[in-house]
């Protein structure tokens, strides 16, 4: 049933997958890989359950096991059939021709895959079709965008931090949150009397914009946080299912956000110490996600040229990304093997898949940056969030966020902002990739690579996103 060891198997699975490589011995694992290979997902169902009842100790069970978990997220991810596609076509964009649609396939606007035989559409595949036509020449067209409530905002946040800023780095503009976190396993989809695992999100603590964390309430009494040390945080509890009610898992916490600001024009910035662990830690591949491919190398190369300036080379693969990747709804991150690469071949990404784009191509020039992520809590846009950090010598950690981009103004320090600064309204909860959990899960996670939902399982296996739901309220102070 999908138990995991502590590294996750998908490395391994995505090895084999994504390549459509088929072992001359045909394994189990082998065939069933081809299913998957080729959308066939019905057979891998078939094939999955034929070998869990003939042998189910076999040693390659529990790998077609993940495959078809990942072939079940897969078509949640891609539930649009073609006739519902052109309707939302038809609706958002306007009409169109078959020769346009051909078009837009071809070159990964419009996105489907072949699932049993059919054209299914990812489910947000016209919305991004729609982004990506607002485009003008493969670059974002950023003159034409409004100034929205939301940007004006941000943009009054920007100019207030800069101003209060006396030398770079110091802490200005706090804001005390307090936050109330929910997660509501549906009715019946564990059996009555059976215990239900859950870990929340939960602030990280000892970080400079993030600090006087307090729980306030949980809603059981045995709970456990986990060490603030731990890559991905989590409060974790336990609760007994009910017959036809909803498991709720609550918690009410509070803490001070603040902003911060690094003006790089007036950092002296020393000479990277190459043989320290904290340079070889964070400009090492890692995983499946930030890996050195010779796409990567040659665009990379590309785009630096011959600077050798460390906020030099930020600033070039930042407004590169800037100019060439647009935001867009994203596929779950679990049924993906190098973002980065799918960030490039569709030229699209959301926040997390942008962040890790950027992080490939710095840490591959020799620029060491680590991932931070948990929530933006801005006033009417609350949301999932991920961004990094760039260390400079001499400086230390400098906040980016790289999907939130460049500015619209005329003024360097308020365009470049997010390059080298973050506002108050961020909830820290992970500083790295696919960390494993306290205690740890036994289970395939529903997100391996983020944690900013929650993670839900219990003896008969993961609860994956769609058996749940989760809310966060904020109130301001």
């Amino acid at each position: 049933m999908l138990m995991m060891n502590k590294k996750l198997l998908f490395s391994l699975l995505f090895c084999c997958i994504t390549t459509g490589f088929l072992f001359a011995n045909k394994s189990d694992f082998t065939k069933a890989a081809h299913y998957f290979n080729y959308g066939e997902y019905s057979e891998l169902k078939h094939f999955s359950d034929s070998i869990r009842y003939a042998n189910p100790t076999n040693e390659d069970t529990n790998k077609i096991d993940s495959l078809r978990e990942i072939a079940s997220r897969t078509q949640l991810d891609f539930s649009l059939s073609e006739p519902k596609a052109e309707a939302q076509i038809r609706t958002k964009i306007g009409s169109f021709t078959l020769s346009d649609k051909k078009h837009w396939e071809e070159n990964n606007w419009l996105e489907y895959k072949i699932i049993d035989g059919q054209k299914r559409y990812f489910n947000r595949a016209v919305s991004n079709l729609k982004l990506r036509l607002n485009q003008y020449n493969d670059s974002v067209n950023q003159r034409s965008t409004p100034i929205d409530s939301i940007k004006a905002f941000r943009l009054r946040q920007i100019g207030h931090t800069i101003a209060q800023t006396s030398q770079p780095g110091a802490l200005s503009s706090p804001v005390h949150f307090t936050l109330t976190y929910t997660v509501s396993v549906k009715p019946d989809v564990v059996p009555a009397g059976e215990t239900i695992r859950c870990w929340l999100p939960f602030p990280k603590e000892n970080r400079p914009r993030q600090s006087n964390v307090l729980l306030l309430e949980a809603s059981k009494k045995d709970y456990k946080i986990a060490p603030d040390s731990t890559g991905h945080r989590s409060i974790y509890m336990e609760k007994k299912a009910v017959a036809n009610k909803p498991t709720e898992f609550r918690i009410k916490v509070s803490y001070t956000g603040s902003a911060q600001y690094f003006d790089l024009t007036k950092t002296r910035i020393a000479p990277y110490k190459k043989r320290s662990e904290l340079y070889q830690k964070y400009t090492a591949q890692q995983g499946r996600h930030i890996l050195f491919t010779s796409h990567i190398k040659s665009l990379a190369d590309k785009i630096v040229g011959k600077e050798k300036r460390p906020e030099k080379i930020v600033q070039k693969l930042y407004e590169w990304i800037d100019g060439h990747i647009i935001w867009s709804g994203a596929l779950e991150y679990s049924t993906m093997d190098n973002i980065p690469e799918y960030v490039l071949q569709h030229r699209r990404g959301d926040c997390g898949m942008q962040t890790l784009l950027f992080m490939t191509m710095a840490r591959y020039k020799g620029i060491p940056v680590k991932w931070q992520s948990g929530w933006m809590l801005h006033p009417n846009e609350v949301n999932l969030h991920d961004w990094c950090e760039v260390y400079y010598e001499g400086v230390g950690w400098v906040p980016l966020d790289m999907s939130f981009g460049l500015q619209p103004s005329h003024n360097h320090s308020v365009r470049y902002f997010y390059m080298s600064g973050m506002d108050a309204y961020r909830l820290i909860v992970n500083d790295e990739i696919s960390a494993p959990f306290n205690p740890e899960k036994k289970f395939m996670r529903s997100e391996p690579v983020d944690f900013q939902r929650g993670e839900v399982e219990w003896q008969g296996g993961n609860l994956y996103f769609d058996k749940w739901d989760y809310h966060m309220d904020v109130d301001y102070q």
